[in-house]
This record gives structure tokens, sequence and C-alpha cells, in this order.
């Protein structure tokens, strides 16, 4: 039992791995509004292009010692780091059956981990959240959503999703003449609505923002950011998304700790 254990977990780390590698690609190419298919993969520095033996997830990096091998440039450590976090999580994620709704969610989980971490490096490296990657979410938690829930609690959460950052983002801007959220942010918040409905949709509104307060307050105190500097949203939307989706439990315990101390 254990031989099986440890070949499905391969396989799944394997499949990971390649995944992490696309989000690589997603994370990189973007932004810069190029091709995620076309051309092949190349050095960023010389321009060299890869070869399908150079381009092995995690094996290639660690066999190249992180360095081209064309003009021996420092690969980012970002390539292996993603692809090995990927691969993690495919693991953790990995079906304990071998039947078609596990088979089913253990791909819908990966994919959710896959696009949730392109998107946090690309806010943070960037400040935008694509709308390629947000749409392709959009139509994995519709599929989930038919399959489990009823329109009432999908188009609910994802109106309330939409809407209310909607409406403070227009507040702030008449109020304060400046932009409160972006449109990528409220495109997420739209999107996770169709999956959390409209209760945990808008937890994860006010969890996101709590947590951008708390940690923008602590940037600010140590002096890592000015009281100017633009602080990407769409991580602290990704990391309460994480926690709801994928550690309910978690987050369960992490609300009623709220909630008690509201209470008091």
């Amino acid at each position: 039992m254990d031989v099986v254990k440890f070949i499905i977990a391969s396989y799944c780390f394997a499949l990971g791995a390649c995944l992490g590698s696309f989000a690589n690609v997603l994370i990189y190419r973007l932004p810069e509004n190029k091709s995620v298919a076309v051309p092949r993969s190349m050095c960023r520095s010389c321009g060299r292009k890869i070869p399908f033996y150079e381009n092995i997830p995690i094996v290639s990096y660690l066999f190249l010692r992180g360095k081209c091998r064309g003009c021996g440039v420092k690969i980012s450590y970002q390539y292996i780091l993603v692809e090995l976090l990927v691969g993690m999580a495919a693991i953790f994620f990995a079906p304990k059956l071998l039947t078609i709704y596990a088979l089913f969610m253990f791909l819908f989980n990966i994919l959710v981990a896959t696009a949730f971490i392109a998107l946090f490096v690309i806010d943070i490296r960037h400040y935008i959240l694509p709308d390629e990657i947000n749409i392709s979410l959009g139509v994995l938690f519709l599929i989930f959503a038919l399959v489990h829930h009823s329109f009432a609690f999908w188009g609910l959460g994802g109106a309330i999703g939409f809407a209310f950052p909607s409406l403070i983002t227009y507040l702030f801007y008449v109020i304060k003449g400046q932009d409160g959220l972006g449109g990528g942010d409220i495109k997420l918040f739209g999107i996770l609505g169709l999956y959390l409905g409209p209760i945990m949709i808008i937890q994860n509104i006010f969890l996101s923002c709590l947590l951008g307060s708390i940690l923008g307050v602590a940037f600010l105190s140590i002096g890592r950011i000015r009281r100017e500097t633009p602080i990407p949203f769409g991580p602290f939307i990704i990391v309460v998304a994480s926690m709801q989706i994928f550690f309910p439990e978690t987050h369960a315990k992490l609300m009623n700790f709220l909630w008690n101390i509201l209470d008091m």
C-alpha cells in the first residue's frame, strides 16, 4: 500500500512541477503581453533557445546549477521555487481514492493553486492581475459551482463579490480622488464569489482588508514602505481564499476566534 501511495505521490509531484513550469511562463509573459505558446522558451539574457532536455522542471535547474548554459547568467530562483511549490501542492492534493470524482477534485485543486501562485507573483512584481488567469479561474469555479451549488448560491456570491468592492472603490474615488482597488482585484473578488458564495466572499473581503491593513501598518512602522508606496492587494485576497478553499477548518476556527473577540 505504501508503494502505491509513493507512486501516486510521485506522479502528482511530476504533474505539479510541470504546472509550476507553466506558471513561470505565465508570470513572465502575461505582464509583457506575450503569447504563452510561442516562441519556445529562451534565455531572457542572451536569447538562446532552450532545448527540451534543458527545460525539465526542477531537474534542469539543478543540472545547470541555476545558470544559462549559453551565457552563464544566473537563472532566477523563482523558477525552481514555483515548480517545487506547485509540485508539493500536488502531493498535498493527491487523491486518496482513484475515483472519477477524486481525480476531478485533484485537478480542480491543483489548477486553482497554480493560478493563485501565478497571480500572487505577478501582482507583487507588476501590480496587475491578468484577465487571462482571472477568466480561467472563473471557468473553473463556475464548473464547480454548477456541479455543487444552486444558482442562488454562486450567482449571489459572484454578484456580491463584484458589486461590493466596486461600490467601495467608487466611494473611495469620490472622496479621495484615487482608485481604492484595481480592476483585477474587483474581478477576482467576483470570480471567487462563484465558489465561496455570499457569506464566505464577504468574509474574504473583510479578512483581506484586515490582513492588508495589519501588514501595511507593520511595514510602515519598520520603514519598509512609505505612505505613498503602492501595495498590491491581490496577494491578500489570494492568501485568504487559499485558506478558505484548501483549509476550510482553519478558516472556520479563525472566524470563530474573531467573532469571540468582537463579542467581548
